[in-house]
C-alpha cells in the first residue's frame, strides 16, 4: 500500500501548481480516469457483446420456433447458441470487477492512520473543506448538513444523482436477453432488473466510505455513463 501512497502523492504534486490544496483529490480523479483507460478495452468488448446478442435475436426466434414445444431443451439450444457465437451474457460485469481491486485501495489507504510505520500524510489532504478520509457522518457532526463540509457533500450527492437518473434511463431501454418463449436466461434477468437500481446505490456508499474513495465512485461512474452513452449509440 506505501507504494500506491506515494503514486498518489506523486500525481498530488504534479497537479499541484493547478489545484493547490485540493491537489490531491485531483490526484484520484485522475487515478480514476486511469484505470478506466486501462479497463475500456473490456468495456468495448462488452459493447459488442451486447450488440452481438442483439443480432442473434432472430436466430433465437427459429429456435423458439423449433423447440415451443420443449422448453428445456430451447434453453439449452439457446445457450449452445451463445457458447458458439462466443457471445457471454455476463460479459458486461466484467469492467466493474476489474475495478475492484483499485477502489479498496483507496478504501484502505485513507482509512489507515499510519503507513509503513509513518503517520499517513494523505488524511491531511481536502476537497475545499472536506478533508478526504473523512465520511459524511464526520462532516454531520463538525457543521451539520450546511456546514462547510456538508456542503462539499451535498454537491457530490447531486452529482451521483444526476448520473444514476441518466443510468436508470438507459439501463431501462435494454431489452433483457432471452431464451426463447419470453423466458430469460437463468440468473441474467435477475441482474438486468436490478441493474437500473444500483447506480442509485451510489449514493449510500459515497455517504459511508472515506471521501477519497467515494470520488473513486464518483469519477468512475460518471465515466461509465458517458463511455455507455458513446459505445451503446
Amino acid at each position: 500500500m506505501s507504494v500506491f501512497a506515494s503514486l498518489v502523492e506523486r500525481l498530488a504534486d504534479l497537479l499541484d501548481p493547478l489545484f493547490g490544496a485540493t491537489a490531491a483529490a485531483a490526484a484520484i480523479v485522475l487515478f480514476t480516469a486511469l484505470v478506466r483507460l486501462l479497463v475500456h478495452p473490456l468495456s468495448r468488448a462488452a459493447a459488442r457483446g451486447q450488440k452481438a446478442r442483439t443480432a442473434l435475436q432472430p436466430r433465437i426466434a427459429e429456435l423458439r420456433g423449433k423447440h415451443a414445444k420443449n422448453p428445456e431443451k430451447l434453453q439449452r439450444a439457446v445457450l449452445e447458441l451463445h457458447a458458439e457465437e462466443k457471445v457471454s451474457p455476463l460479459s458486461g460485469l466484467l469492467p466493474s470487477l476489474c475495478q475492484i481491486p483499485a477502489f479498496f485501495l483507496l478504501y484502505h489507504l485513507f482509512s489507515s492512520s499510519s503507513i509503513g510505520g509513518e503517520d499517513n500524510g494523505l488524511l491531511g489532504h481536502q476537497l475545499f473543506a472536506a478533508p478526504l478520509g473523512d465520511r459524511w457522518a464526520d462532516a454531520l457532526a463538525g457543521g451539520g448538513v450546511f456546514g462547510p463540509a456538508g456542503l462539499v457533500y451535498l454537491g457530490l450527492f447531486a452529482v451521483v444523482a444526476a448520473v444514476a437518473s441518466f443510468n436508470f434511463v438507459r439501463a431501462k431501454r435494454v431489452p433483457l436477453p432471452q431464451v426463447g418463449g419470453g423466458e430469460e436466461l437463468p440468473g441474467v434477468g435477475t441482474i438486468a432488473k436490478v441493474m437500473p437500481f444500483l447506480s442509485f446505490f451510489t449514493l449510500v456508499t459515497v455517504a459511508v466510505v472515506p471521501l477519497a474513495a467515494a470520488l473513486y465512485v464518483i469519477t468512475s461512474t460518471t465515466w461509465s455513463a458517458l463511455e455507455r452513452a458513446v459505445l451503446y449509440r
